[in-house]
């Protein structure tokens, strides 16, 4: 699992390169809430362009940084999942709270 990221004024985008999984979960978790505790976003994007593979402990990942951002109005748009990815998301129901970037 790789992570890249790219702050365009008040907006984060996390990219996640890789799979994610239940191996990589505490890195891409620590690395994600480093890069919100900067300061100053509005809005985080997470990149899953190049997501390979994702399972239920990401989908863990996912609503916890939900749960930890959503009382500071902060929120969370997924962009470009894979097929196999949009499958487990749409099935999970996370696109209730974290709805596609378009």
């Amino acid at each position: 699992m790789r992570i890249e990221h790219q702050r365009k004024s008040d907006e984060l985008r996390v990219k996640l390169l890789g799979e994610l999984d239940e191996s990589c979960s505490n890195y891409v978790r620590a690395a994600i809430d480093n890069l919100v505790d900067d300061g100053g976003i509005k809005r985080l994007v997470i990149d899953m362009s190049e997501l390979s593979f994702m399972d239920s402990t990401g989908i863990g990942v996912l609503i916890g940084r939900y749960k930890r951002l959503k009382p500071r109005g902060i929120p969370i748009l997924l962009l470009a999942p894979n097929p196999t990815v949009d499958r487990v998301l749409g099935l999970s129901g996370i696109y209730d709270i974290m709805p596609k970037a378009v």
